[in-house]
């Protein structure tokens, strides 16, 4: 199985179009240790030919352009595309306004929880996707299921899902109750564990959002072959600290990589073989290369992850 970072930055991506943080003015200025990346996704495949993705983020486009796995193969028909389905980990603006640039009736598989499936049903703009020709199919909020392209043909590729700690979409939230609880562990945010075939034992785990690691979670990543995990803020107050916001991470549904509850410590000892963080956002000091957080985190036995960045299982 070949794994394919094809975004590894936040919402927004890096630098954000407005931002004029350090970072973002560093990567915008061309600092060797400060690389631009895309918003938040994954690719997938069992046989180097047909490609699942995890999350369509409004960078997809790009993300095709430069990745010549997800484009038309020269022999193929004036229409066509290896990607076979998407998969969505929760309804994110960065994580479904992909979707939109996927049309011009090209037939592809939509996986999701029901609830963000019911996101797009209730959005019409989502109809550009013709459901005939697009197929949503739901996605267990606990549950194995065999990845198939929209003809029903198996891909090769099997899915673990998952609910995970996190919170409803932000455009979901009521906005006359700014200081409500809207955080959820019924499947708004779910992680995916994939694999292919019989090759079980040899799974990633994509994780690209989390509000915080319980003992469920612990568990599920105990031995793991490798963990992609959110990678949002290095401190839960990073953002107000920086200047550019309010909010904590917890009140984001994103948990910190630092701390005594952070990722780091609340994910150690549990022999991970490799561990990767993904999703990360332009105010995180370890998008400088030459940071201490960014030492720390390596020191801590941590990837920091990069656009193009492959995994092979």
């Amino acid at each position: 199985m070949r794994l394919k970072i094809i975004g590894s930055a936040a919402g927004g991506g890096f630098p954000q179009w407005n931002c004029n943080y350090r970072l973002s003015r560093a990567a915008r200025a061309g600092s060797t240790s400060v690389r631009p990346r895309l918003q938040s996704s994954l690719a997938a495949s069992a046989d180097g030919r047909d490609w699942i993705l995890f999350n369509a983020s409004p960078d997809i486009r790009q993300q095709i352009a430069q990745t010549p796995e997800l484009q038309p193969r020269a022999e193929g028909p004036l229409r066509s595309t290896p990607i076979k389905a998407v998969v969505l980990t929760n309804g994110d603006v960065d994580h479904v306004a992909g979707l939109l640039s996927l049309r011009e009736r090209e037939p592809f598989a939509i996986y999701a929880a029901p609830q963000i499936l019911a996101i797009l049903a209730a959005n019409p703009i989502f109809d550009v996707l013709d459901p005939t020709i697009v197929p949503r199919r739901a996605l267990p909020i606990e549950g194995e299921l065999e990845i198939r392209d929209p003809t029903g043909r198996p891909t090769g590729l099997m899915v673990e899902s998952f609910a995970v700690p996190g919170k409803v979409p932000l455009y979901l939230e009521d906005r006359s109750r700014p200081d409500a609880d809207f955080s959820s562990d019924s499947g708004d945010t779910m992680g995916v564990r994939i694999w292919s075939g019989a090759d079980e034992d040899r799974a990633a785990l994509y994780i690209p959002g989390c509000a915080r690691v319980d003992d469920v979670l612990r568990r599920r990543l105990l031995g793991a072959a490798s963990v992609l995990f959110d990678g949002t803020l290095y401190t839960d107050d990073e953002m107000i600290a920086a200047g550019v916001g309010q909010k904590t991470g917890q009140r984001m549904g994103h948990i910190a990589m630092s701390g005594d509850d952070g990722s780091i410590a609340r994910l150690s000892g549990l022999d991970i073989e490799r561990a990767i963080f993904v999703h990360i956002n332009n105010t995180n000091p370890v998008l400088d290369e030459e940071s201490a957080e960014h030492a720390a985190v390596r020191a801590a036995g941590w990837e920091i992850a990069q656009d193009g960045m492959e995994i092979e299982l």
